[in-house]
């Protein structure tokens, strides 16, 4: 099977197993992901291509942020053969005494800044890191791991996400966003 019809059987499974809750003027309405991680054909496709979303920039590791970038970060690792960091939220102060490196983020999809970080060894100046995530809207959790990839002297590649619902095109193309999907495709 060709890569091209590969691709489109993967974002035809997608569209497939998403639903929406509530009616479009609904304030309450939703975006339910969880019929993806139900079907194993899905889950097994998801870490092949969201790779190929960046093929040929040969990424030394993946960032995830909690939660659902914990489940496809990996995916996305295996396929790559490269390692996994888990970028945490609002990480709490523990006895834990190793270095972590901190960025608050821009206002998020339900306007909350919130505090992004991973432990300082885990990513360094020779990696090339790319970022995946099941969905972007307002890019501001991207945005902080960015900074935190910065501040790790590492070299940002992009963000891979399953749904693009980004409104403009400044924020995808200062983090180099590649999605399977763009939200009007839902």
């Amino acid at each position: 099977m060709s890569g091209d019809v590969w691709l489109e059987e993967v974002k035809s499974g997608l569209r497939g197993a998403f639903t929406w809750h509530g009616d479009r003027t609904d304030r309450h309405r939703y975006a339910d992901v969880t019929g993806w991680w139900r079907r194993p054909d899905l889950l097994g496709h998801l870490g092949p291509a969201l790779a190929h979303l960046f093929a040929g920039e040969h990424p030394t590791v993946v960032l995830g942020p909690e939660s659902r970038g914990c489940l496809l970060g990996p995916l996305v690792a295996l396929h790559l053969g490269v390692g996994f960091v888990e970028v945490r939220k609002d990480r709490v102060a523990s006895s834990d005494s190793d270095a972590w490196l901190r960025r608050t983020t821009p206002p998020d999809y339900q306007d909350r800044h919130l505090t992004l970080g991973f432990r300082r060894n885990l990513v360094g100046g020779g990696d090339r890191v790319l970022f995946v995530d099941d969905w972007i809207e307002t890019g501001g959790q991207a945005h902080g791991a960015h900074l935190l990839v910065e501040d790790a002297e590492a070299t940002w590649i992009g963000a891979a996400t399953v749904v693009d619902a980004l409104s403009g095109n400044q924020v995808r193309r200062h983090l180099n966003v590649r999605s399977l999907l763009h939200v009007r495709e839902l």
